[in-house]
């Protein structure tokens, strides 16, 4: 933890392979030594958020379908089965504490428009404000491939860095990133500082056998929340007392260093690659003036070429007259005025400098 610094609120992502015994059914011991972790770190006046995977591994271990179901088909009928199970835990294990939880479900589009997100921001806001624990996940029933998170860990990150919280503790099922060290074996990675990306030769690309993501996905979404100003830590939510021995330093994990704070919508603009509708081309000059010192936005004047459909609010893509991605930023007016001031000069930006993110 960094020396000094007030921790009021903090984001907990569980992986499945916490939640989960070998077959795939819902640890209720473990689950009720996180929900009391929780309620003694409220205590302390600690806000907490959770982002919680294991929906479908729990469906999957109630139920077995008595006739054939495609891929889809089977993630939503667990994920429906899952979640009213999963709910149910929580719901029960943190009212023995006297804790009222809500349940959060989300699908990627859901963070596609900038209203859209602060209507989220807003619900979470009000849920913490009145002592309410968000339990977070995704809405796998209604999700379909291109509306999926990469896994709950992306999730997570976005949760995070939307709620703008001091620190992101990703559980998972060992004691962080490993590295095998010639004289002692395998060996935990402590820290991990911005821009470093130097753990990928260490980490293998290989899933959760109940998730959909693995460690190399958790570890680049740990250093890009981190790249957003938030600090992250990956540790093993297998030991006890992980999350008290996490928020006092005495606990194994990986802890990737924060960078120094952006603004919110800076932060949200760094995690929204995915959401865009649409893009604009850009000539040589224009993509001088925004990688100058200068603080400056996207005028029309520099636009060469508008692709997509999409209304003021929305997110859009910079491409340079290469092909190679500038940058995006939230659209100032939507697609149809953008192609009609498209090279004209003495127009109002496209893409204003405050809510433009370069690459």
């Amino acid at each position: 933890m960094n020396p000094g610094k007030k921790i009021e609120r903090i984001a907990v992502k569980i992986g499945s392979n916490v939640l989960t015994d070998s077959h795939g059914l819902l640890d209720d011991q473990r689950i009720e030594a996180i929900v009391r972790q929780v309620c003694e770190i409220r205590e302390k006046g600690i806000e907490v958020v959770l982002i919680s995977s294991g929906a479908m591994a729990a469906g999957r271990g109630i139920y077995q379908p008595k006739q054939k179901t495609d891929a889809v088909g089977l993630r939503q009928m667990w994920s429906s089965l899952g979640q009213v199970r999963l709910i149910q835990v929580y719901g029960s294990l943190f009212n023995k504490y006297g804790v009222m939880t809500s349940q959060v479900l989300v699908t990627r589009d859901d963070f596609r428009s900038r209203d859209h997100y602060l209507n989220m921001k807003n619900c979470f806001s009000i849920l913490l404000n009145n002592k309410i624990i968000p339990i977070v996940n995704e809405n796998d029933v209604v999700s379909v491939t291109e509306l999926m998170f990469t896994d709950n860990d992306e999730l997570a990150g976005l949760v995070a860095t939307m709620l703008n919280v001091d620190l992101l503790v990703m559980l998972t099922a060992v004691d962080g990133i490993l590295y095998s060290d010639p004289e002692v074996g395998l060996s935990v990675i402590r820290e991990i500082g911005v821009d470093d990306q130097s753990f990928e030769k260490h980490v293998q690309a290989g899933k959760s056998t109940f998730g959909r993501g693995g460690m190399l996905t958790k570890a680049h979404i740990a250093s890009k929340v981190a790249s957003s100003g938030i600090e992250v830590k990956i540790a093993n939510g297998n030991r006890d007392n992980i999350l008290k021995d996490v928020l006092e330093d005495r606990a194994i994990n990986t802890r990737f260093i924060p960078s120094q704070g952006k603004s919110n919508i800076k932060k949200w603009l760094s995690h929204a690659k995915g959401f865009e509708k649409g893009y604009v081309q850009i000539n040589n000059g224009a993509k001088d003036a925004l990688k100058s010192e200068r603080a400056t936005s996207l005028l029309p004047i520099g636009v060469t070429k508008v692709e997509g459909n999409f209304d003021k609010g929305d997110l859009i893509l910079i491409f340079d007259e290469n092909n190679n991605q500038v940058g995006l930023g939230i659209a100032q007016y939507n697609d149809v005025k953008a192609r009609q001031k498209a090279g004209v000069t003495n127009q109002r930006p496209i893409i204003h400098y405050d809510y433009l993110f370069l690459l």
